[in-house]
């Protein structure tokens, strides 16, 4: 993990959320199981709450155990955030600035009708990474409207969505609208991969079945050009195989 990455990320809700605040002054309203109850789990999950004025976690449920291999004792966000996949830590960081700039310029008694929601690669205690979808939503605001706490879910939805770039969505509650597939801009940082731009582009369409003669056709280059690309994956990375490329590609999420 490039530390910049993680920085830029800590600033944001710095920046945004930080704020001194006693017990007195709080109004905490946190009924985990009604909460838990408006995200639709659709496969094993955990879930922990952030607190966003000293920028590390409340809570963090047992379940993280079964789901990544960690000891709820050895999770904090540092350790969480580098468990990210490299290339998604790019995508995390630039969601949640997107994020603080939505929701903070809504009404504040409509923040808590709003999820957030995306999706990343996860690092696993063994190694492998697993796709995970993150949700979120506020359960504890200062006066002004300001987040406190956040209630996250991750839930392994590597059976639904095993490759592809992360996509942040908003998903409104009790009858407000959803914005799906939210725009955001470049990416903060540009990270080396095993694979070239086309190396990907020839995999994708090799995991879904395709033959060279058909990638060729479908990229408008020549079979003898998918051909070297092809060769060129499986020899510069030490595979055997094209089984086998396709296979840690997953595994790895360098696609």
């Amino acid at each position: 993990m490039q530390p910049s990455v993680f920085a830029e990320a800590v600033k944001i809700w710095k920046n945004n959320f930080s704020k001194e605040i006693s017990v007195d002054e709080l109004k905490f309203e946190l009924d985990l199981h009604k909460k838990l109850l408006n995200f639709f789990q659709v496969g094993d999950f955990y879930y922990f709450i952030m607190n966003l004025s000293t920028v590390s976690f409340d809570l963090v449920s047992t379940s993280i155990t079964s789901v990544l291999g960690y000891d709820p004792a050895e999770v904090d966000l540092y350790f969480l955030f580098n468990c990210i996949h490299p290339e998604d830590q790019i995508w995390y960081t630039n969601f949640e600035n997107e994020n603080v700039n939505f929701l903070l310029n809504l009404p504040k008694e409509k923040i808590p009708k709003y999820k957030v929601r995306m999706d990343f690669r996860m690092r696993k205690k063994n190694g492998e990474y697993i796709r995970l979808m993150h949700q979120s939503i506020a359960i504890q605001q200062y006066e002004d409207g300001g987040i406190f706490r956040t209630l996250c879910v991750h839930t392994d939805i590597t059976h639904l969505k095993s490759f592809g770039k992360p996509v942040l969505s908003y998903i409104g509650l009790d009858g407000e609208p959803s914005y799906i597939d939210v725009k955001i801009g470049k990416p903060l940082l540009t990270i080396a991969t095993p694979l070239t731009r086309r190396e990907k582009e020839i995999l994708l369409l090799m995991i879904d079945g395709k033959q060279n003669k058909e990638i060729a056709d479908l990229l408008f280059i020549s079979k003898q050009t998918v051909d070297r690309h092809r060769k060129n994956m499986i020899t510069k990375n030490n595979f055997k195989n094209s089984g086998e490329l396709i296979a840690v590609a997953i595994k790895n999420g360098w696609i």
